[in-house]
C-alpha cells in the first residue's frame, strides 16, 4: 500500500474542493493514484446528490447572460440560502447561464449534457458543486431569446437574483429594455398584451364581472359600461404594455416605449422558488 503524503491530500483537495478526510481515504482506496481518487471522489459525489434527489431545492439564484445577439435566463436551485450566497454556487450559476445563452440548447436536458470545463458537463459540474455545499442542488429551468441588430435585451436581477427578467425590444436602445425589465420585476406582468390572452380566458373575466354587476342590481346598460370599465383595468393588471409605468404612471408601459420608438416583443420573469413550494404541499 502507498504511502499518503500530506502533500497529496492537500493537492487532491484543491482541485476537487473534497473534506481533507474524504480526499485521504479516496486516495488510501486509490493507492496513491490521483487520477482513480478523483473518480472515487466523483462517484461518491453523484451517490450523495442521488440520496438528495428527493429533497426540496427552493431557494437559489436567477441569472441573466446576454452576449450579443444571444441571451438567456436561467434558474438554479439550492436547498437553503445560505448556499445560494456561496461563491461556488453563484460561480455554477454564472458559469451556466453564459454556457445556455451561447449553446442554446433545447431543454433542460440537452443542457445538462453540455460540456463546461473540467468537470466534465453542466451535470458533472452540478454533482461537484453539491458535493461541495452537501445540499441539493438543480438546474430548474432556462429561456433563451435571440435578437437582430436593430433590437435590444434589457436585464434585470432584484436583490442579488431572487427575481430575474430578461426583455427584448425593437427600436429603441438596451437603457429603454432595462427600464421596461426593472418595471417587470416590481410588478410581475402575466402577458405581454391582450392579444396574447386566450379567448377562452378573457370571456371567462367577462362573464365574472358581468354576474358581479348584475348582484349589484345595477340595469343591463349600465352593466355592459361597468364589465367594459372592469375589464379595462383588468388587463392594466396582467398585461405588461397596458400597465402603468412605475417610474412614469401617467403613462402605460406601452406608451413610454412608443415614445423612444420601440416596441416590446417578448420578455421572461423569475422568481426563485415560485410554484415549488405549491406543488410540494399539494403532493404531501
Amino acid at each position: 500500500m502507498a504511502k499518503i503524503t500530506a502533500q497529496q491530500v492537500k493537492d487532491l483537495r484543491e482541485k476537487t474542493s473534497a473534506g481533507m478526510m474524504d480526499a485521504k481515504k479516496a486516495l488510501v482506496e486509490a493507492d496513491g493514484d490521483e487520477k482513480k481518487a478523483m473518480e472515487i471522489l466523483r462517484e461518491k459525489g453523484v451517490a450523495k446528490a442521488q440520496k438528495k434527489s428527493g429533497n426540496t431545492a427552493a431557494n437559489g439564484l436567477t441569472k441573466v447572460s446576454v452576449h450579443d445577439n444571444k441571451a438567456a435566463i436561467v434558474e438554479i436551485n439550492s436547498e437553503t440560502d445560505f448556499v445560494a450566497a456561496n461563491d461556488d454556487f453563484k460561480n455554477l450559476v454564472d458559469e451556466v447561464g453564459d454556457l445556455i445563452a451561447l449553446e442554446q440548447p433545447k431543454d433542460v436536458e440537452a443542457a445538462l449534457k453540455l460540456h463546461l470545463g473540467e468537470d466534465g458537463s453542466v451535470e458533472d459540474t452540478i454533482i461537484h458543486t453539491s458535493q461541495i455545499t452537501g445540499e441539493k442542488v438543480s438546474l430548474r429551468r432556462f429561456a433563451v431569446m435571440n435578437k437582430n441588430d436593430g433590437e435590444s435585451f434589457g436585464a434585470y436581477l432584484h436583490n442579488g437574483g431572487e427575481i430575474g427578467v430578461l426583455v427584448k425590444i425593437s427600436g429603441a436602445d438596451k437603457d429603454v429594455a432595462k427600464d421596461v425589465a426593472m418595471h417587470i420585476a416590481a410588478t410581475n406582468p402575466e402577458f405581454l398584451s391582450k392579444d396574447d390572452i386566450s379567448a377562452e380566458r378573457l370571456q371567462h373575466e367577462k362573464d365574472i364581472l358581468t354576474k358581479e354587476a348584475l348582484a349589484e342590481g345595477k340595469p343591463a346598460n349600465i352593466v355592459e359600461k361597468m364589465v367594459t370599465g372592469r375589464v379595462h383595468k383588468f388587463l392594466a393588471e396582467i398585461c405588461l404594455v397596458d400597465q402603468p409605468f412605475v417610474k412614469d404612471p401617467d403613462q402605460t408601459v406601452g406608451q413610454y416605449v412608443d415614445s423612444k420608438g420601440g416596441k416590446v416583443e417578448a420578455f421572461v420573469r423569475y422568481q426563485v422558488g415560485e410554484g415549488i413550494d405549491e406543488a410540494t404541499e399539494a403532493k404531501d
